[in-house]
């Protein structure tokens, strides 16, 4: 920030330890100059990655781990010790008055740090948030993404006072060409597994679909995730392992119904596993044949309900298979066992 101003049942098959989940989150907005398909993040350090995906999980789906990772290309070239004449510090060059505010010990390290690469990063997507929130309040004709990119690196009082990215005249176009820069060089860090997916449509369903669909290409982790973001697992007895590891606990991810939740969150807050998703949902059953964007959508093994995803719509499914799969949008009569179809139901 090269500041000018400076001012019980989760998600499980009952086979071989098949764990099934399901990923999704916002997708983009529907400002000038966003797209429906936002995918994962490709071409970052991997250091770098499952930070800035955690860092991404924002209530304004305008702030994606593209758009973050091109703005740490453009702050210090992803250099964790990167530092500047202006005293800014780290990856994500933050001054000493700005890190006060927004800076967290988040990777439990024991110190509050702007050159270790989770506490940046994640303070990063703090203020990003902010500032995108700021941009879609205060009624600026822009691109919400451009103009906190200006708040990030002139502060947002720059922005006020242009009513916009700041010009090419202020402080020798450093901002006005930052922007450009950032918003130019995103399209090469989207990652877009498994296909492209447009969600169309308003609502509680279109729009936890896009809040999910963020997540295309996030690894699975059994148990892992929150209402807040991704996050690592766990293993029990027969769930989370690959190769004869634990591979959930170092896994940051969601399972099917931690990810279904986090779509749902801002607006309905359903309980934490599959089943307990149906039960909280089932007075709204949907037939397969009206099935819409962002129904739940559930699977049973006959000794009870094993996975939940998100219909996306053209006889599709937004889910995470199982361990060592990523997220992606499959067919709804492949992406399980047909005979499992159990329903679907509308939040």
């Amino acid at each position: 920030m090269k500041t000018i101003v400076k001012g019980v049942l989760l998600c499980v098959a009952g086979l071989a330890a098949l764990v099934m989940v399901m990923l999704a989150g916002p997708l983009s907005s529907t400002s000038a100059g966003s797209t429906d398909d936002q995918g994962g993040v490709q071409g970052v350090p991997p250091e770098y990655e499952p930070w800035i995906i955690k860092a991404a999980a924002c209530q304004h789906p305008e702030l994606t781990p593209a758009l973050m990772a091109a703005q740490i290309q453009q702050e210090s070239g992803f250099r964790a010790q990167a530092g500047s004449h202006a005293g800014a510090q780290g990856p994500a060059q933050f001054v000493p008055g700005t890190w006060a505010t927004w800076g967290r010990d988040a990777d439990g390290n024991g110190r509050n740090d702007p050159h270790d690469i989770g506490d940046a990063v994640t303070a990063q997507g703090r203020l990003m948030c902010s500032l995108i929130g700021q941009a879609k309040a205060s009624g600026l004709r822009d691109d919400p993404r451009r103009l906190a990119l200006a708040g990030y690196n002139a502060g947002w009082g720059a922005v006020q006072r242009f009513g916009g990215v700041p010009p090419v005249t202020f402080a020798g176009g450093e901002t006005y060409h930052y922007v450009r820069i950032v918003m130019a060089s995103m399209t090469k860090f989207e990652a877009r597994p498994g296909g492209a997916l447009s969600v169309r449509g308003s609502g509680s369903g279109p729009d936890a679909l896009r809040r999910a669909a963020r997540y295309i290409g996030t690894p699975y982790s059994y148990g892992g995730g929150t209402p807040e973001g991704p996050g690592a697992g766990f293993c029990d007895q027969r769930n989370g392992y690959a190769n004869g590891r634990c591979a959930a606990s170092s896994t940051v991810g969601f399972d099917c119904s931690s990810l279904v939740q986090y779509g749902y969150w801002p607006s309905l807050q359903l309980p934490r596993t599959a089943a307990a998703q149906f039960s909280a949902t089932s007075d709204r059953p949907v037939a397969r044949a009206r099935l819409k964007p962002g129904d739940l959508v559930f699977w049973s093994n006959g000794s009870g309900i094993y996975h939940v995803g998100f219909y996306a719509g053209e006889g599709r499914v937004l889910h995470a298979p199982r361990t060592g799969r990523d997220v992606t949008v499959e067919p709804l009569d492949s992406a399980m066992p047909s005979a499992d179809y159990y329903g679907a139901t509308r939040p």
